[in-house]
């Protein structure tokens, strides 16, 4: 394979019914990852995912591994093709399934892992008290000085998304104060996000914690894959680092934007989002406009990748 390619992982938010249904009927071998991950988790997988409700799919601690799952679906039916990756990133969750296709982290105890930050995320701030929200059309500098002038709480930038799309995450009634500052100043909009939980913020610290304990159970091997994680926006393959570096993402920023440039300095110049969703094909578009951008979460889009990569 001559050229590097980049594949990049959703997050959550990213998942909907039906997903990773055209690959399971496509595919024994992700038909035996669904299985394997019923296994894990004692529940039906592929039931939840394909015939679910979308509030029982939308629950933290569900959405985690079956997100998951339907990326890895996505990730195998690439490698069946032979299209493997130089480099892997994913977004926030996506970091797991890009450390799976690292064979940093086995598929199994990503499964497992990723059910338990659920929970654990789900725990961590009871209902109503949090808040996440996007705020677009606005620098990042002006964001972050909004964010540290409010004075009725707390609240801080969770995500670098893009140029114009940060998302801020703290207690309610701070970040309901931002999003109106941050309309005084210019935004185009500041939309609430239908998110239970506000992640990537100090709110999360104890969570992070119960989640170290969580991790200490899980085997990471070095990345055999180049991994440039979120919260410092470069390549990481050893274990602790890797391990560190999950643990601090439940409470520090998302350096999406970073991330990209960081892959794209490196250059690489075709990037493909393997999961449900399109959200960081458009991201990336925004990012690094030059670069090359593919998705692959059903058999159509994968033949479409086929055909412009080969």
């Amino acid at each position: 394979m001559g050229k590097s390619v980049v594949f990049i992982f959703p997050g959550q938010g990213s998942q909907y019914v039906g997903m990773g249904k055209d690959l399971y009927d496509n595919f024994d071998e992700v038909k035996m990852l669904y299985g394997d991950a019923s296994d894990v988790l004692g529940y039906d997988v592929a039931d939840l995912s394909f015939n679910g409700t979308a509030e029982e799919l939308n629950k933290t601690f569900r959405t985690q591994p079956c997100l998951l799952v339907a990326s890895i679906a996505a990730y195998t039916a690439l490698t069946l093709k032979n299209i493997t990756p130089s480099v892997v990133a994913g977004h926030s969750l996506g970091e797991y399934s890009a450390l799976v296709a690292a064979r940093s982290i086995s598929f199994k105890d990503a499964v497992r892992i990723t059910e338990i930050r659920g929970k654990i995320m789900q725990d961590a701030v009871p209902e109503g008290r949090g808040l996440m929200a996007a705020i677009l059309g606005l620098d990042r500098k002006v964001v972050d000085e909004i964010c540290n002038s409010i004075k009725s709480g707390y609240v801080a930038a969770a995500n670098y998304n893009c140029p114009g799309q940060i998302v801020i995450s703290g207690e309610k009634i701070a970040v309901e104060e931002a999003m109106k500052m941050a309309k005084e100043k210019g935004a185009k909009r500041a939309l609430p996000l239908a998110v239970s939980v506000p992640s990537h913020c100090k709110l999360m610290e104890d969570a992070s914690k119960k989640f170290e304990e969580a991790l200490k159970e899980i085997e990471i091997k070095d990345a055999q894959v180049l991994f440039v994680n979120n919260v410092e926006a470069r390549f990481v393959s050893n274990t602790d680092e890797i391990r560190k570096s999950l643990v601090m993402q439940l409470s520090k920023s998302v350096l999406w934007e970073d991330c990209i440039k960081t892959i794209s300095a490196s250059g690489a110049n075709t990037f493909i989002e393997v999961g449900p969703g399109k959200i960081l094909s458009g991201l990336i578009k925004r990012i690094e406009p030059s670069v090359k951008i593919l998705n692959v979460e059903d058999i159509e889009s994968l033949n479409k990748t086929l055909s412009e990569i080969s």
